[in-house]
């Protein structure tokens, strides 16, 4: 058995927790409701109406047993009958519209705030996501919305409908009876202390819960995502070790915020019942002296009944409250944070490209102090292909995410076609550009719809068209249903191989200017690499390409090769010209061809 995985810390606490009912969040959050101000603003006329039309019948069942049932008055009794259950019908009939209105804006909310935090985190650089677990995007995209739908939908206006009701009850006791409301006004400020008790406890209580739910979902995306490692080195059991402390730790932040509520309502409850006691032995004492007519204690004792069983539900939404203010705060922190970089301001869309690269002095580091390239400088030229060789860790496959724009370099300049890279706007270069990597990512669908991804208005003959020129047709066509074969998440029910020629074709179908190979014929077999590099050799005529391979037979007729160590570039020239300088590139040539049992060369 392994050792007991150490626990999770929890959420580093902030200064919010003090103040849990940020003005601020709540204004930003009901910022989202201005495209639906109609539906909103009717929604808020239907809440006044029913915070009003609750007392009135509570009022109305007072009144009629105070009334025509005390004097035996069977007339006004059935009148008072008939009236109050037309004011039932119609509280009724705003209730049915108040909570569809409610439903409706609370998921024109949701809507629009999920395709928000989904165009920020497109916009987002991939250093972003390289240092943010997929788990913590995804809680913040469902469960943390949820909660934010609740208190759109559910706390903001019915606790509209829960103080307003409080206000209209209290102004009828104050018109009933002056000296008893005194008693019921003494009383808040218990009910007020028992708030500010509990509300930093439940503040706390709910952001656990929900950093807690966070770390869930990560850990569980995590583990999705490498199955294969974990039943390859057979870590089931130390992995469900693992996410079994985690959800162990979940029960007990969800229990810490449910017996925090679980103390804090009956604590409510209790308290309204102690009041009600409290008033219905002062109100008695002075109906039975004389001081007080019977009919008014009744109607007093209805009305405050229905104030002290509101607070109750304002507890509840209160806890609501907070859990919706936790998970808009994490949102809004999630939509605050600027990208490390973005297009200049006065960035521009580059023209057609001809393909020129060109590095100038460039330096680049993922964390400061810790440079992956330094001083980098070369050129392509147009319609070139341009090799990277190295040693993992030689900056290879920084230098084409680089010339994609996914990164931004440190210092120094890249130019594409004499324009600086960093003054073009990335999406312009990016419809140029196609790049195949040996991850081979591909969506959910058709095989045609993941080849027509760089350019969706390709017709069907201009996809069998680049199949064949790239002549992997027939590979398609052997699929179970060609091109409409169904292709699961990342690609399941695909053998790599087949998941890289598709690949090869969505970027050629893409026809882009500059074409970018990171390793991307490793997972194909030795038959079909042969056909692909066959087809490539004649694709890339006229495109400048960028690849980056371990192969000898993948880089041996690049125009130019550049090899690199720890970041720097060591030798620059063509492939028989570094074999003939006997230097790195030749010792590595030589113990690639030794590990091949081939002839050396030279």
């Amino acid at each position: 058995m392994s050792a007991s995985p150490p626990r999770p810390s929890p959420p580093p606490t902030n200064d919010r927790e003090e103040r849990p009912l940020d003005l601020g969040i709540i204004r930003r959050l009901f910022g989202y409701t201005r495209p639906y101000a109609r539906l909103r603003d009717l929604l808020v006329v239907l809440v006044l109406l029913r915070s009003a039309q609750i007392p009135l019948g509570t009022w109305a069942v007072a009144r009629i047993i105070s009334g025509p049932i005390s004097r035996h008055d069977a007339h006004a009794s059935l009148l008072g009958v008939i009236a109050y259950l037309i004011l039932s019908a119609s509280t009724e009939l705003t209730f049915v519209y108040r909570v569809r209105f409610a439903l409706r804006l609370g998921e024109a909310v949701v809507h629009d705030l999920r395709a928000q935090i989904y165009r920020h985190l497109l916009r987002l650089p991939v250093s972003f996501f390289s240092r943010t677990p997929a788990g913590r995007l995804i809680a913040r995209v469902t469960s943390d919305v949820d909660v934010v739908r609740t208190g759109v939908q559910d706390v903001a206006f019915m606790s509209i409908v829960s103080v307003g009701n409080l206000l209209v009850t209290a102004g009828l006791m104050l018109h009933y009876d002056w000296k008893l409301f005194l008693i019921v006004l003494v009383m808040a400020p218990g009910l007020w202390l028992l708030l500010q008790h509990f509300r930093a406890r439940l503040s706390r209580a709910y952001r656990a819960q929900q950093e807690s739910f966070s770390r869930v979902t990560a850990s569980l995306a995590e583990s999705v995502n490498g199955i294969r490692e974990i039943q390859g080195f057979a870590r089931e059991d130390v992995n469900g070790g693992l996410f079994g402390q985690l959800i162990h730790d979940h029960a007990r932040v969800n229990m810490d915020a449910a017996r925090h509520s679980a103390v804090f309502q009956p604590l409510l409850e209790f308290n309204g019942q102690l009041f009600l006691s409290l008033l219905l032995i002062i109100g008695g004492y002075r109906a039975l002296s004389g001081d007080m007519p019977l009919a008014t204690l009744i109607q007093f004792l209805f009305l405050s009944n229905a104030f002290f069983a509101s607070i109750p539900g304002l507890g509840t939404l209160y806890n609501q409250a907070l859990g919706a203010m936790a998970g808009a705060e994490r949102i809004f922190a999630l939509l605050d944070s600027p990208p490390e970089w973005q297009d200049a301001p006065d960035a521009t869309d580059l023209p057609p490209l001809r393909g020129r690269i060109e590095f100038r002095g460039v330096t680049f580091a993922y964390q400061p102090d810790r440079p992956v390239l330094s001083e980098l400088s070369f050129v392509a030229e147009p319609g070139q292909t341009l090799a990277l060789v190295g040693h993992t860790g030689s900056g290879k496959s920084t230098i084409v995410n680089l010339i994609a724009k996914l990164y931004l370099p440190t210092a120094g300049t890249i130019r594409i076609d004499d324009r600086d890279l960093a003054h073009a706007t990335g999406a312009s270069l990016h419809r140029q550009i196609a790049c195949v990597t040996q991850e081979n990512f591909l969506y959910t669908g058709s095989v045609m719809e993941n080849v027509r991804v760089g350019r969706p208005e390709a017709s069907a003959a201009d996809v069998r068209e680049a199949a064949r020129r790239l002549d992997v047709l027939d590979l398609i066509e052997a699929l179970p249903a060609g091109f409409d074969t169904a292709i699961g998440e990342r690609g399941a029910g695909l053998s790599l191989g087949q998941r890289q020629v598709i690949c090869f074709l969505r970027a050629l179908v893409a026809q882009p200017r500059i074409l970018i190979l990171d390793e991307a014929t490793s997972s194909v077999d030795t038959l079909t690499e042969q056909r692909l590099k066959a087809a490539l050799a004649r694709l890339i005529v006229g495109r400048t390409s960028v690849i980056v391979a371990h192969r000898l037979s993948t880089i041996r007729h690049a125009d130019q090769v550049l090899v690199l160590a720890h970041g720097r570039l060591v030798e620059h020239g063509t492939h028989d010209e570094l074999v003939a300088r006997g230097g790195r590139y030749a010792d590595m040539v030589r113990a690639l061809a030794a590990s091949h049992g081939l002839a050396a060369p030279g």
